[in-house]
C-alpha cells in the first residue's frame, strides 16, 4: 500500500503540469484516436485512481486541510486532492454497478437453464435424463472442455469437384482491396481486412467453389484512395492452377464487390455504418440475384438460378447484415465473430473511466452487441480461432449457453424433441496462412553470413534486405541469437516485462540479443497516451539495465518486410516471443514457425492451441519476468531442442494453411442443414431474362455492378417481332408456376372463422407481382385504442390510389407496371371485412402481407364476375421460407409463463397451470401457424421487447417479438420473417425490386415500425394520422437507440402532412420527390 508521502509527490507532479484537466464530468477518453498528445496530468490522475485505495487519498486529504496555510499552492492541493477522491469513488460506484448487472444477468441464465431443463426433460425416459443439465453444471468450470466428435463428418475432397459452388463472404468496415492493404491505417483497417482478403482467394482455389463473392462498402470520398470507388475488383481466378481456370467460366474466381450505402462520400468509422445496414442488405441482395441466375446460365443448370451455398459474415456489422439476406433468401449463414461487443463493454467498465452510457455513446455497443445476438440467432455455424473465445467469450451472451447446446445436440442425435429450442454449432477453425514464399531448409545458414551487416560501410559482399541493416545497426555483435518480439507498444502485449526478463538476466544478456519491432513511429511525442507511456517505458529499461548495444527497436518497417525480419531471426538460431497478458489467438507465433523460430508464448489464450498443435516451443506465465527468462535461456542455450522445436513447426505448419482452413470451412459448412428457396423455376419464362436487377441499383447509384450479364440479355426483356411482349408471356408462364396454388393450405394454417381464405383461386388465377416495375406498399399503423384499425385509414389508401393514378397520368406511364400492396398486423380476414367496409376492393392489392409478416396473400384477379375480395390465395413457398427455427409450442408454453411471472422470475402455482398469463391472453383469431397473436391485457404492466426477447434467447428460443395494433397486441412471428423482410421476399420471388417499391408509414407504428424505414426502399411518412403507436414497448433502459437503427438523414425519405385539400396531389409530389 503506498503511503501519502509518495501520493503527495503525485499531486505535487500534477501541479507542476497543470490541473485543468481534471474533472469529474469529463472522464478520461479512452480511444487512442482521441486522446492525442501525451498528457501529465491524466498520466498521474489515472496513476492515482487505480493505484491507490480510497482510505490513503482521504488521509491525504485530511493532511491537507490541517496543515494548509494561506498560500494558493496549499488551497489548490487540497481542492486537487478532493477531487481525485471523488473520481475514485465513482470508478468504485461504476465497478459496482457493471457487478449488480452481472449478477442479474447470471442469475436470469441460472433459471433459463432450469427452465430449458424442465421442459425437455418431461419426454425423456429415466435413463436419459441423466443427460440433463443438471449434470453438465457440474462440470461448468474454467477446467472444462468444448469438445466435440467429428468422426462422422466427410472431409471436404476433390470428389466435390462438380459441385460448383457459389459462396458469399461479408465485411463492411474498413478499407478493403486485395493489393497494397493499408492495414493499421485506422483501426477498422486492420487484421480482418488481410483475413477476409486471403480467406475469399483461398475458397476460390478450392475444388467445387466456382466463385467467392466478398462484400464491402463502396466509399467515393476523396479522403481514401480511388480504387475504394471500384464497384468491383477481382481477386482470383477460380480452380487450383491457371489451365483449370481457364477452363471454369467467366464468373468464376473470387471478387470484392462494393456495394454503395451510406453518404457515399464519406468515409465512416464502423460505429457510424449501424443505421445504414439494411441500405446494404437491398443493394447486396440484387447482386445475389443477378449473380444466382447468371451463374445458372454459365454453369448450365437449365437456367436455373445458382443460390449461395452459405452467407458468411465477419464481425458484428456484416453479421446484422448476413442474418437479412439469409432470410431474404432462405440459406444458411455462418459468423466469425472477430472481436466481441460484451468482451469491449465489460473491459471498459473494469477501467472505470467511462459509465455505460458513455461507452454507449462512443462506440455504439448496445447496437453492436444486439447484432451479435441476432448473428447467433440466425447463424447455422459459428466459426471461432480459439476454444477460449467459446468458453470465455461467446459464453457471455444469452443466445449461446455451452450446457444447453449440448443437451439439444444430444437429443437431436437420439432424435428427441428439442422444443423448439436452437443453438449455433460453434467450432474452431485457426484462421489460415499463405506459406507459398516458406522456403523450409533442413541446413539453417549460419550466423557467420550476416557478420558483415555490423560494420559494413555499405558495400556488402551479397545484397541484403534493407531491413536487415535498419535492425542490425542497433547491435555491437551481430553474431548472437535474436530474440524477437513483434507486436504494437500496447500495454496487453506486456513488452516492458520482456524487456526486464532480457535485463535482469545476466546470462541471457551474454548469449542474445533482443528486437522489438514495436510498430511505426515518427515522433515519440505524437503517439497515443498508451503507446507513448509503453515505449517510454522500455526506453526507459535500456537504460536502467543499459543495454546498448544489445537491444534493436527501429522506428519503421513494411508489411512485407516482416517475413525478412522472421527469416533474419532464424538465421542467428534466435527465438520468437509472444509475451502478452491475454492473447486471443497468436497469428504471428504461426508466422514465426513457418519460417523456422521456436516460440515462447504466454499461457492465457490461443497459444495454448497452437503449442498442442505444433509442438515448437514453450509456455510461460506472462506475469512472472523470471519464467520468461528461464524458457527464453533454455531454447537458445541447447541447441537441439532448439533443432527439435523448428523441425516440428515445420513438419505441423500446414495445418494452419489456407488449404486446411478451407478444407476445415467447407466440411463444417456441409454438414449445416442446408436450405435454398423452394420453388422451382424451370419455366417458358426463365429462357427469357427479365429486366436486369442490376439497372433497378441505379436508385443506389450502383450502376456499375453489371458483372456477369451479357449485354445481349438485356434486349431479351423488350417486346419481340411477332407482337407478343414479355409481358403477355409472362400470362402462360406464372399460371404455370403458380398452379400448385390451387392446393388447400393445411387446416392448421388458417382458423375456422376464416372461411373466406381457405377458399384458392382456381387455374384462372395469377398474380400481377410479376408485370409489375413498382410497388406501393401501405403499412400505416392506424388503430383505436381497442386495437380495431380506423376509418381513417380507408380514406388514405383512396388518396393514394387517386395519386399513384394521378402521377401516371403526368409521366404517361401504363398503370399496369404499377402494384398495390397492403401490409399490416391483422389476419387475412379482419384485413378483408375491413377493406369491404370502406368499399375498397380487395383486387385494388397486389399482395396483402398479414400478421406482421407472417402470412402473404394474393388477392384474386379474375376473367369471371365472380363477387369481389372473397378469394384470397396463401403464396406457397412462404411458409416454409420463414420457417427457420421456428418453435411454435415452445415459445407459447415459456412466453405465458414469462409474462404471468414477477420481475424475480417467480410464478404462481395457478398462472402455471393457465394457458394465459396475468398479463396476457391469446388471440386465436389472429394466430396462425406462423404467428401467435396475445391480447395484452394491462400495458402498463407489458414486458418490453428487449427483455422477453432476452429471456427466450436464455432458454434457446428463437423469434421476433412485437408490440402492434396501438400496443394491444403482441404478436410472436418466425426470427427471420417481418414486414420488411417480406418486401424482400417479393423481391426474391417476383424480381420486383426494393428500389422500385414506396412505402407509406406513419410518424409511429407497431415496434416494428423502424424496420420499414431503414432500407433501399423509397418512404412517404405521413404526420399527424397515428396517433399513438406501440414503440413505448421496444427497448428498455440503456438499450440502442433509434438513431442506430434509422438514419437521421435520407434521400429515400420525403414528408407530407395530412390534409383534408388536395390529398392526392400532395402523395403525387412525395412520390415525384423520392422518385429523382
Amino acid at each position: 500500500m503506498a503511503g501519502n508521502e509518495w501520493i503527495n509527490g503525485y499531486l505535487e507532479a500534477i501541479l507542476d503540469s497543470g490541473a485543468s484537466a481534471i474533472d469529474e464530468n469529463k472522464p478520461t477518453p479512452v480511444n487512442p484516436r482521441e486522446i492525442g498528445h501525451f498528457n501529465p496530468t491524466k498520466y498521474f490522475v489515472e496513476e492515482v485512481v487505480t493505484g491507490v485505495d480510497e482510505s490513503d487519498l482521504y488521509r491525504t486529504w485530511i493532511q491537507v486541510v490541517a496543515t494548509r496555510n494561506t498560500r494558493e499552492r496549499s488551497s489548490r492541493l487540497e481542492n486537487m486532492c478532493w477531487r481525485i477522491w471523488h473520481l475514485t469513488r465513482k470508478k468504485k460506484q461504476v465497478e459496482w454497478e457493471h457487478l449488480q448487472g452481472l449478477t442479474h444477468r447470471r442469475l436470469e441464465r441460472e433459471q433459463g437453464r432450469r427452465d430449458a431443463t424442465e421442459d425437455m426433460s418431461e419426454d425423456l425416459s429415466e435413463c436419459e435424463k441423466g443427460d440433463g443439465l443438471g449434470e453438465l453444471t457440474q462440470n461448468d468450470g474454467p477446467k472444462w472442455k468444448f469438445q466435440r466428435n467429428y468422426s462422422n463428418l466427410e472431409v471436404w475432397s476433390d470428389s466435390n469437384k462438380e459441385k460448383k459452388l457459389y459462396i458469399v463472404l461479408i465485411s463492411l468496415h474498413g478499407l478493403v482491396r486485395g493489393e497494397n492493404m493499408e492495414l493499421g491505417r485506422d483501426s477498422d483497417t486492420g487484421g480482418q481486412v488481410k483475413y477476409v482478403v486471403e480467406l475469399a482467394r483461398a475458397l476460390a482455389r478450392m475444388p467445387g467453389v466456382y466463385r467467392v463473392d466478398l462484400f464491402t462498402r463502396q466509399i467515393l470520398s476523396s479522403e481514401v484512395d480511388w480504387t475504394y470507388a471500384e464497384p468491383s475488383e477481382m481477386l482470383t481466378g477460380g480452380g487450383s492452377n491457371d489451365n483449370e481456370s481457364e477452363n471454369m467460366g467467366e464468373s468464376c474466381g473470387a471478387y470484392i464487390i462494393r456495394i454503395p450505402f451510406g453518404p457515399s462520400d464519406k468515409y465512416l468509422r464502423k460505429e457510424l455504418l449501424w443505421p445504414h445496414i439494411q441500405e446494404f442488405v437491398d443493394g447486396a441482395l440484387a447482386h445475389i440475384l443477378n449473380m444466382s441466375r447468371a451463374l445458372g446460365e454459365q454453369i448450365g443448370r437449365g437456367g436455373q438460378p445458382v443460390w449461395p451455398y452459405v452467407v458468411h459474415g465477419h464481425y458484428a456489422d456484416a453479421g446484422d447484415s448476413a442474418a437479412l439476406l439469409s432470410g431474404a433468401l432462405n440459406v444458411p449463414m455462418v459468423l466469425t465473430g472477430h472481436s466481441l461487443g460484451r468482451n469491449k463493454l465489460e473491459q471498459l467498465l473494469k477501467q472505470g473511466r467511462q459509465s455505460k452510457e458513455d461507452i454507449n455513446m462512443t462506440y455504439k455497443i448496445m447496437r453492436r452487441i444486439e447484432a451479435e445476438e441476432l448473428s447467433l440467432d440466425a447463424a447455422e455455424l459459428v466459426i471461432t480461432s480459439t476454444r477460449q473465445e467459446i468458453e470465455e467469450q461467446w459464453g457471455q451472451y444469452d443466445g449461446f449457453d455451452v450446457n444447453i447446446e449440448k443437451v439439444l445436440r444430444a437429443r437431436a442425435r437420439r432424435g428427441v424433441s428439442c422444443h423448439g429450442r436452437f443453438m449455433p454449432r460453434m467450432v474452431v477453425i485457426p484462421p489460415g496462412m499463405d506459406f507459398s514464399n516458406v522456403v523450409v531448409q533442413e541446413d539453417p545458414y549460419e550466423a557467420d553470413e550476416i557478420i558483415p551487416l555490423a560494420n559494413s560501410d555499405g558495400s556488402s559482399p551479397r545484397a541484403v534486405p534493407p531491413i536487415w541493416s535498419e535492425v542490425m545497426r542497433f547491435f555491437t555483435n551481430p553474431h548472437k541469437p535474436m530474440i524477437l518480439a513483434l507486436s504494437r507498444p500496447d500495454p496487453k502485449k506486456n513488452i516492458t516485462t520482456l524487456v526486464k526478463a532480457f535485463g535482469e538476466c545476466r546470462s541471457l544478456r551474454e548469449l542474445a540479443n533482443l528486437t522489438l519491432i514495436m510498430g511505426n513511429r515518427d515522433d515519440i511525442d505524437e503517439m497515443s497516451a498508451g503507446n507513448l507511456n509503453v515505449l517510454t517505458a522500455v526506453l526507459k529499461l535500456i537504460d536502467k539495465y543499459d543495454l546498448y548495444g544489445q537491444v534493436s527497436y527501429p522506428k519503421h518497417h513494411k508489411q512485407c518486410e516482416v517475413p525478412e525480419i522472421y527469416r533474419l531471426a532464424a538465421k542467428t538460431k534466435g527465438v520468437f516471443i509472444n509475451p502478452a497478458l491475454v492473447e486471443p489467438f497468436g497469428l504471428t507465433l504461426i508466422e514465426a514457425a513457418a519460417h523456422g523460430l521456436p516460440m515462447v508464448a504466454t499461457q492465457n489464450g490461443g497459444p495454448v492451441d497452437i503449442q498442442r498443435a505444433l509442438n515448437n516451443g514453450l509456455l510461460v506465465d506472462p506475469h512472472d519476468q523470471h519464467n520468461i527468462a528461464d524458457a527464453l535461456l533454455k531454447l537458445v542455450s541447447e541447441k537441439n531442442l532448439w533443432h527439435e522445436c523448428r523441425r516440428n513447426g515445420w513438419k505441423n505448419i500446414h495445418l494452419y494453411s489456407w488449404p486446411e482452413h478451407c478444407r476445415t470451412y467447407l466440411t463444417r459448412v456441409a454438414a449445416c442443414r442446408m436450405r435454398h428457396p423452394q420453388w422451382q423455376t424451370d419455366t417458358p419464362m426463365d429462357e427469357l431474362e427479365m429486366e436486369s436487377l442490376n439497372d433497378s441499383l441505379k436508385d443506389v447509384q450502383d450502376t456499375s455492378l453489371r458483372l456477369s450479364i451479357d449485354a445481349d440479355n438485356n434486349n431479351k426483356s423488350l417486346p419481340n417481332p411477332n407482337g407478343s411482349s414479355v409481358l403477355d408471356l409472362q400470362d402462360q408462364v406464372v399460371k404455370s408456376v403458380l398452379s400448385k396454388m390451387t392446393k388447400k393450405p393445411p387446416e392448421n394454417e388458417l382458423e375456422e372463422n376464416q372461411p373466406s381464405i381457405n377458399n384458392i383461386a382456381p387455374t384462372k388465377y395469377h398474380p400481377m407481382l410479376r408485370r409489375r416495375r413498382r410497388l406501393i406498399v401501405i403499412a400505416l399503423d392506424i388503430y383505436d385504442s381497442k386495437g380495431a384499425p380506423d376509418k381513417k385509414l380507408l380514406g388514405l389508401m383512396k388518396e393514394i390510389f387517386k395519386a399513384v393514378r394521378l402521377q401516371d397520368d403526368q409521366q404517361i406511364t401504363t398503370a399496369r407496371l404499377t402494384g398495390f400492396a397492403l401490409s399490416t398486423a391483422m389476419p387475412a380476414s379482419e384485413t378483408v371485412e375491413f377493406l369491404k367496409s370502406g368499399k375498397v376492393k380487395v383486387n385494388e392489392f397486389d399482395a396483402l402481407i398479414c400478421c406482421s409478416g407472417s402470412e402473404v396473400y394474393y388477392p384474386g384477379f379474375f376473367h369471371s364476375e365472380e363477387e369481389d375480395g372473397k378469394l384470397l390465395t396463401p403464396d406457397p413457398d412462404y411458409q416454409s421460407h420463414i420457417d427457420y427455427r421456428w418453435g411454435c409450442d415452445g415459445l407459447k408454453k415459456t412466453i405465458s409463463k414469462l409474462m404471468s411471472s414477477s420481475e424475480d422470475g417467480s410464478s404462481s402455482s395457478s398462472s402455471r397451470e393457465s394457458t394465459s398469463g396475468a398479463f396476457i391472453l391469446e388471440d386465436h383469431k389472429s394466430s396462425n401457424a406462423h404467428c401467435v397473436s396475445y391480447f395484452v391485457k394491462n400495458p402498463r404492466t407489458a414486458k418490453t421487447v428487449d427483455d422477453l426477447r432476452q429471456r427466450l434467447r436464455m432458454r434457446g428460443l428463437r423469434c421476433h417479438l412485437m408490440y402492434c395494433r396501438n400496443s394491444t397486441r403482441l404478436q410472436v412471428i418466425p426470427l427471420l420473417a417481418s414486414r420488411s423482410q417480406a418486401l424482400r421476399y417479393l423481391f426474391v420471388r417476383w424480381s420486383l425490386n426494393v428500389t422500385n417499391m414506396f412505402v407509406f408509414v406513419g410518424e409511429t407504428g407497431d415496434t416494428d415500425y423502424e424496420e420499414l424505414i431503414a432500407g433501399a426502399h423509397k418512404t412517404i411518412i405521413i404526420k399527424g394520422v397515428v396517433e399513438k403507436g406501440s414503440e413505448d414497448f421496444l427497448r428498455k433502459t440503456g438499450s440502442y437507440m433509434r438513431d442506430d437503427i434509422v438514419p437521421r438523414e435520407s434521400p429515400f425519405v420525403a414528408y407530407i402532412t395530412s390534409t383534408a385539400d388536395a390529398e392526392a396531389q400532395v402523395i403525387a409530389d412525395a412520390l415525384n420527390q423520392v422518385s429523382k
